[in-house]
Protein backbone atom coordinates (compact mmCIF):
# COMPACT_ATOMS: atom_id res chain seq x y z
CA UNK A 1 0.00 0.00 0.00
CA UNK A 2 1.05 3.78 -0.66
CA UNK A 3 0.27 6.54 1.64
CA UNK A 4 0.72 10.00 0.26
CA UNK A 5 0.14 12.81 2.46
CA UNK A 6 -0.23 16.40 1.45
CA UNK A 7 -0.23 19.56 3.50
CA UNK A 8 -1.78 21.61 1.43
CA UNK A 9 -2.36 25.17 3.46
CA UNK A 10 1.31 25.32 3.16
CA UNK A 11 1.30 25.08 -1.32
CA UNK A 12 3.23 28.04 -2.91
CA UNK A 13 1.60 26.17 -6.44
CA UNK A 14 4.81 25.64 -7.82
CA UNK A 15 3.36 22.74 -9.73
CA UNK A 16 6.03 20.35 -10.08
CA UNK A 17 3.80 17.89 -7.74
CA UNK A 18 1.39 17.93 -11.01
CA UNK A 19 3.97 17.74 -13.87
CA UNK A 20 5.40 14.60 -12.03
CA UNK A 21 2.27 12.84 -10.63
CA UNK A 22 -0.33 13.54 -13.15
CA UNK A 23 -2.40 11.05 -11.91
CA UNK A 24 -2.57 11.76 -8.33
CA UNK A 25 -2.16 15.64 -8.55
CA UNK A 26 -3.79 18.61 -10.19
CA UNK A 27 -3.96 22.63 -9.48
CA UNK A 28 -7.39 23.76 -7.92
CA UNK A 29 -8.54 26.52 -10.39
CA UNK A 30 -9.86 28.79 -7.08
CA UNK A 31 -6.72 29.40 -5.17
CA UNK A 32 -3.81 27.61 -7.61
CA UNK A 33 -2.62 25.16 -4.96
CA UNK A 34 -2.58 21.73 -5.78
CA UNK A 35 -5.06 19.03 -4.79
CA UNK A 36 -4.05 15.55 -4.05
CA UNK A 37 -7.00 13.70 -6.28
CA UNK A 38 -9.03 11.79 -3.95
CA UNK A 39 -7.13 12.52 -0.87
CA UNK A 40 -9.21 12.69 2.44
CA UNK A 41 -8.81 15.93 4.38
CA UNK A 42 -8.08 15.49 7.92
CA UNK A 43 -6.88 19.27 9.53
CA UNK A 44 -5.68 20.38 6.77
CA UNK A 45 -3.52 17.29 5.41
CA UNK A 46 -5.05 15.50 2.95
CA UNK A 47 -4.38 11.70 2.48
CA UNK A 48 -4.57 9.12 0.05
CA UNK A 49 -4.08 5.46 0.99
CA UNK A 50 -3.56 3.32 -2.72
CA UNK A 51 -3.06 -0.22 -3.06
CA UNK A 52 -1.42 0.89 -6.80
CA UNK A 53 1.98 0.35 -6.14
CA UNK A 54 2.64 1.83 -9.47
CA UNK A 55 2.03 5.33 -7.92
CA UNK A 56 4.82 5.56 -5.77
CA UNK A 57 7.96 6.30 -8.12
CA UNK A 58 5.83 9.15 -9.37
CA UNK A 59 4.57 10.06 -5.72
CA UNK A 60 7.96 10.06 -4.72
CA UNK A 61 9.65 12.04 -7.46
CA UNK A 62 6.89 15.07 -6.52
CA UNK A 63 8.24 15.08 -2.90
CA UNK A 64 11.48 15.12 -3.81
CA UNK A 65 10.87 17.79 -6.08
CA UNK A 66 8.80 19.86 -3.94
CA UNK A 67 10.41 23.33 -2.72
CA UNK A 68 8.83 23.33 0.23
CA UNK A 69 8.52 19.80 1.51
CA UNK A 70 4.49 19.63 2.31
CA UNK A 71 4.49 16.14 0.34
CA UNK A 72 5.18 12.76 2.05
CA UNK A 73 5.58 9.17 0.77
CA UNK A 74 5.61 5.89 2.22
CA UNK A 75 5.29 2.47 0.91
CA UNK A 76 4.03 -0.03 4.12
Amino acid sequence: MVVVTLQRNKCIGCNYCVELAPEQFQMSKKDGKTVLIHGQDKKGFFTLKSQNELIFEDCDKAAKACPVNIISVKSI
